[in-house]
């Protein structure tokens, strides 16, 4: 009878092994085993090298921020402290003298007059200030 199941023609194991095998799984873990052994010593040389010494400078200090700020009426602030304009030159004055510079950061509402704005900002040049930034909000997507 060719072909009435299993291999070699024996018909008397037809139940299926409830039996697991595990020696190729010990095999290979002994292998491993054998192969970690080996490596980890490898792993935990270390070469020695002097290694040259170098000398750096300090990384210089964050300069702080001084907000100037011009509402709509053309009132000045100097980090959120209200202020008089007869101060402004005082006050860039003092600013840019300070070591290291402060950056000067110019809030100016939408509203303020262009005459105010350059004002204040041939007043910052004239005493040195070299950092001017201007800040604005972004616009939202509607």
């Amino acid at each position: 009878m060719i072909g009435s199941g299993g291999f070699g023609g024996d018909n008397r194991h037809t139940q299926p092994m409830a039996e697991i095998n595990t020696t190729p799984m010990v095999d290979v873990m002994l292998v491993l085993l054998v192969i970690f052994i080996i490596t980890a010593p490898l792993l935990t040389h270390s070469i020695k090298i002097d290694l040259p010494q170098a000398g750096s400078q300090a990384n210089p200090e964050k300069p702080d921020t001084v907000t100037l700020s011009i509402d709509a009426e053309g009132k000045l602030f100097w980090n959120d402290a209200l202020f008089e304009q007869e101060e402004l030159a005082l006050r860039l004055e003092t600013a840019a003298q300070k070591k290291p510079q402060p950056e000067l950061h110019l809030r100016a509402d939408k509203a303020t007059n262009y005459q105010q704005l350059a004002m204040v900002m041939s007043a910052a040049q004239t005493v040195g200030i070299e950092k001017l930034g201007f800040v604005t909000e972004p616009k939202s997507k509607e």
